[in-house]
């Protein structure tokens, strides 16, 4: 890859306090939209003012879901907020959203998903209609997963100062023996597959909210992972990482678990399966496939040994249909994850500061 270099800072630096750039400043004294974006500025939210206030070893791993040990039992414990919009989108609704979403940051951890908690925040003035539409939204995904609601709360907000409706949700579930999926685990050689096409999510949820049209309708892929991954650890329970990129997309899980891990990534982007229809979006957009939020996807590290019946048996599910080989992990670059085009070129992968799409779940 070519190296570049920056000029000389002049000594006369300007005053940047009054501009304004898509990707947020990172030294910004206040709280901005990129802050919730699942990349760089989100990481150092969580890094440099959440852990440190709250301190404890097993918040610091950084998971998807926290894998705890409680009274001889090993327990996957995950909470998620979403605040997405439109609450209602092709394929999906806030109601799904908060199901799936945290049903899958479990199921990252090898767990089962058993309970959840359900949190309404409500802005005064919406009708009660909406709400009961997300409410059986949300009873239905919980039943089709497999998982009850088994507590909850509700809090009303005055009108000008909610979306309509916000959800909060908390998970648990339990970890199989012999399970133990963390990025720390990664080695060199290990192969990075997903489980099927990237983007539809973010496409989906922008189309209706910016009234774009792309000639075909695009739906989110909502849905829960647990069988998928059950499927899986079938096969083995020696999986090293799971992970389902969503906020950020396929980019910034990658780069989360090279991080963690120390291990470079190398990815071959033909190899990622994006749908025409994503991809075409995308190329109108200036928008790379790459960083679109994902809500019924994941992304696998596997021991090389066990790669090809992890695929066969994802591609035999119906949530895996497209699962692909796009990668491995390499000692090379550690820590960093570089893409080989199709010109036969490298390009580094970067973490996204900000998010391409605000409030996509």
């Amino acid at each position: 890859m070519p190296e570049t270099s920056l000029p000389a800072q002049s000594a006369a630096t300007p005053d940047i306090t009054g501009w304004t750039c898509p990707a947020p400043l990172r030294d910004r004294p206040r709280v901005v939209m990129g802050h919730g974006g699942g990349g760089a500025l989100s990481a150092e939210l969580v890094q440099h003012l959440f852990a440190p206030a709250y301190g404890g070893e097993t918040l610091a791993r950084l998971g998807d879901s926290a894998a705890l040990s409680l009274g001889g039992v090993r327990l996957a414990f995950s909470t998620d907020s979403y605040v997405v919009r439109p609450l209602f989108f092709p394929g999906g609704s806030i109601g799904d959203l908060a199901v799936n979403g945290t049903v899958n940051d479990l199921a990252m951890s090898g767990a089962r998903a058993a309970y959840l908690s359900c949190g309404f925040i409500l802005e005064e003035g919406v009708e009660m209609s909406v709400v009961a539409q997300v409410a059986r939204a949300l009873g239905n995904a919980a039943r089709a997963a497999g998982v009850e609601v088994a507590t909850g709360d509700t809090k009303v907000v005055e009108a000008g100062h909610g979306d309509g409706v916000y959800v909060n949700t908390a998970g648990i579930g339990l970890i199989p023996d012999g399970v133990d999926l963390r990025p720390q685990r990664v080695v060199p050689g290990d192969v990075v597959i997903v489980s099927g096409e990237i983007g539809l999510h973010g496409v989906a949820i922008m189309s209706v909210r910016e009234g774009l049209e792309f000639g075909v309708d695009i739906e989110s892929d909502c849905a829960a992972l647990g069988g998928l991954v059950d499927a899986m650890l079938a096969v083995t329970p020696d999986l090293h990482v799971l992970r389902d990129p969503t906020r950020g997309g396929l980019a910034a899980a990658l780069n989360e678990i090279a991080a963690a891990s120390g291990a470079g990534v190398v990815i071959r982007e033909a190899a990622v399966p994006i749908p025409d229809p994503v991809a075409n979006a995308c190329a109108i957009l200036g928008l790379d496939p790459l960083y679109v939020a994902n809500e019924g996807k994941l992304v696998a590290f596997v021991p090389r040994e066990h790669a090809d019946a992890v695929l066969e048996v994802m591609r035999a599910h119906p949530l895996g249909r497209h699962a692909a080989v796009i990668g491995e992990a390499v000692e090379a670059h550690p820590g960093l994850v570089v893409a080989r085009t199709g010109l036969g070129g490298t390009r580094v992968v970067d973490l996204p500061i900000g998010e391409q799409l605000p409030r996509i779940c």
